[in-house]
């Protein structure tokens, strides 16, 4: 497992430095100064090729709203699932609400004077 993590690690780390190195490059090329037009290389154009004709594929006739029955209004019933009680959950514990008090930090009983 440490060695998944090592090499985890390691991954992470080039990872960063590859993606800082690729932010300089970027940088770099966006102050370099804008190069004359007249330096660009003009491309030809593409060449335009004729489209293909393809067959027209046959789209079956589906049938009219009309032609088909209607659907029943009711549908039939199936057998009834029936299904066992569920057990009876256990009742939980009480949780004590109140805070216990500890006698040694409690203040001193006074003694009343006669």
């Amino acid at each position: 497992m440490a060695s998944f993590n090592c090499f985890a690690l390691a991954f992470l780390m080039a990872l960063s430095f590859a993606s800082i190195h690729v932010g300089v490059a970027a940088r770099h090329l966006l102050q370099q100064p804008q190069t004359p037009s007249l330096l660009k290389k003009t491309f030809p154009p593409l060449p335009s090729f004729p489209k293909p004709s393809f067959p027209k594929p046959s789209i079956p006739s589906f049938p009219r709203r009309g032609v088909l029955p209607p659907l029943p209004s009711r549908f039939p019933s199936g057998p009834k699932a029936i299904l066992p009680p569920l057990p009876s959950i256990p009742s939980l514990p009480q949780i004590r609400t109140t805070i216990p008090s500890i006698h040694f930090f409690s203040p001193p009983l006074s003694r009343s004077t006669p």
